[in-house]
Formats: C-alpha cells, sequence, structure tokens
C-alpha cells in the first residue's frame, strides 16, 4: 500500500483544523471577506492560505517519487518532513509575537521537500 495516501490523510485533517480556526475568527470578528484589518484573523488565513498553496503540490511530486519506485525510507522521510514543515510554519505565523525561527523552518522544509521529489522524479523513473 503506498504511504503517500496516509500522510495526504493527515495534512487534510491538519487542513480541516486550520480551516476551523479561520471560520471561528471570521465570526468572532464577524468578517466574510478579507481580514478587517484584524491581525489575529489575517494571520490565521495567511497560514491556512499558505498550507493550500503548497501541501497539494508538494504530496503530488512525493507520490510520483512514491509510485515511480522510489525507496519506501524516501517516501516516509519527505513525507514527514512536509507535516513537521508545514507544523512549524503554521505555529510560527500564527504567534502575535512571531518567533521567525519557526516560520523559516517550516517553509526550509517545505522547499526542501518539493526540490527533492523534483530531483528525485527522474532519478526513480530510471531506475
Amino acid at each position: 500500500m503506498p504511504a503517500t495516501p496516509l500522510y495526504a490523510a493527515l495534512l487534510g485533517l491538519i487542513f480541516v483544523v486550520l480551516s476551523i480556526r479561520t471560520i471561528r475568527l471570521r465570526r468572532r470578528y464577524r468578517v466574510a471577506i478579507g481580514d478587517g484589518d484584524n491581525e489575529p484573523l489575517r494571520r490565521a488565513a495567511r497560514v491556512h492560505a499558505n498550507f493550500a498553496e503548497y501541501v497539494p503540490l508538494a504530496l503530488l511530486l512525493v507520490y510520483f517519487v512514491e509510485t515511480g519506485g522510489g525507496p519506501a525510507l524516501l517516501t516516509h522521510a519527505l513525507c514527514v518532513a512536509l507535516v513537521c514543515g508545514r507544523l512549524s510554519h503554521a505555529y510560527g505565523v500564527s504567534q502575535p509575537r512571531e518567533n521567525f525561527r519557526f516560520r523559516v523552518a517550516g517553509m526550509v522544509l517545505t522547499f526542501s521537500v518539493i526540490i527533492a521529489a523534483c530531483l528525485a522524479i527522474p532519478l526513480v523513473r530510471l531506475a
């Protein structure tokens, strides 16, 4: 059984949590569209949007590595790095007094997954 769908399910649950968090803040501050110039809502919306922007592509690339015959350990390493990266980024950006180390670590992990998968795809297809 492929491992990527299991990680996709976990990331899907995280996405729902981020969505609910943003919806609750929209209700609390009575903002239907945009951020209403509200900092907590702005941060929650950006965490949610950033997750939606990066996770689908990263998962797709990892799935291509896995289905192309890449080592199971590589698939798990990439997926764990993606989950950790997205959690780190979400935590960092969500803080009112942001510690940029979490945000940067999250993006470095996410970009590393994307780059590693991009580099691995042609190699696993050739093997």
